[in-house]
């Protein structure tokens, strides 16, 4: 029977993000501690824990058919290959970064600079795409210790919360490219594996879409149910159940988890008591 294969990161959090969402869709992974490969208890699925930058080769190669990876290794390292879904987890910036001290402006101030950095395609891309000449200097790790030691005047490297910048002497100065966790596939994929990629999707989606969204519950007079319906769209249109309490109906919807507060005060004003919030564990669209 043919198994769809897909890598992830060996280790660290796209690693962990990785399993988790795997195991949102109900994929049971059996492995040891250590190992390079394992498969699914439940699934035609075989699952490859590589180094990150290693990746983009695997799947140009078809040694995998698909990957978890960070769209920021993708676009340094294999930019020619399809994006199926974005994952909405792992959330970073490829930024520039500079001392504290330096006074910067515009990407103008880039030009003849030392730039240190793991991405030289990506920061040659947005050199180019700038009109900037400024000389790189690549480096594997510790790319923010480059200005201390004199190496370089900026570097361009991955920020998530900050804190290595700030502990490190620098500030972020330009945001290149913003960048989460994708599934990536193979120009060689199989047709039989592309199936089981569709099924994989199908319910990734399923699990993505819930998590954007939640079930609220509520509780109204009759005579103000067409108002809150109007402030509280479902899928289609809420469903609306008459209570034990004459005059009184409930109403059930599912909302964009980022509008419930914006709404609130609105709902409230029209009448709706007793609201509820509920996460979907998924949704089948």
């Amino acid at each position: 029977m043919s198994k769809l294969k897909i890598a992830v990161q060996k280790s660290g959090r796209l690693n962990e993000d990785s399993m988790q969402i795997l195991k949102a869709v109900g994929i049971s992974i059996d492995n040891g501690k250590d190992q390079l490969k394992a498969s699914a208890k439940n699934f035609p699925l075989e699952i490859f824990y590589l180094r990150n930058g290693d990746i983009p080769q695997y799947l140009k190669d078809g040694v995998v058919d698909v990957a978890i990876i960070g769209e920021n290794v993708l676009i340094e390292k294999g930019n020619d290959i399809k994006i199926a879904e974005k994952l909405g987890f792992s959330s970073c910036k490829v930024s520039v970064a500079v001392p504290k001290g330096v006074k910067y402006n515009s990407v103008k101030d880039l030009e003849g600079k030392r730039i240190a950095t793991s991405y030289p395609n990506t920061v040659n891309q947005f050199l180019d795409k700038n009109g900037i000449k400024a000389n790189l200097h690549i480096i594997n790790g510790s790319v923010e210790i480059a200005p201390n030691i004199g190496l370089a005047d900026a570097i361009v490297d991955i920020v998530s919360s900050g804190s290595t910048l700030f502990k490190n002497g620098l500030k972020e100065a330009e945001v290149i490219l913003k960048s989460e966790a994708v599934l990536a596939v193979s120009p060689k994929i199989s047709e039989n594996n592309q199936a089981i990629l569709n099924k994989l999707q199908f319910r990734l989606q399923s699990v993505l879409k819930a998590r954007q969204s939640r079930y609220v519950l509520l509780n109204a007079p009759n005579n103000k149910v067409d108002d809150i319906i109007n402030i509280l769209p479902g899928m289609k249109s809420p469903t609306v159940l008459p209570l034990a309490k004459e005059g009184w109906s409930s109403i059930h919807s599912v909302i964009n988890k980022n509008d419930f507060w914006e709404i609130i005060d609105e709902l409230k004003e029209n009448g709706a008591e007793g609201i509820l919030v509920c996460p979907i564990e998924n949704m089948v669209i």
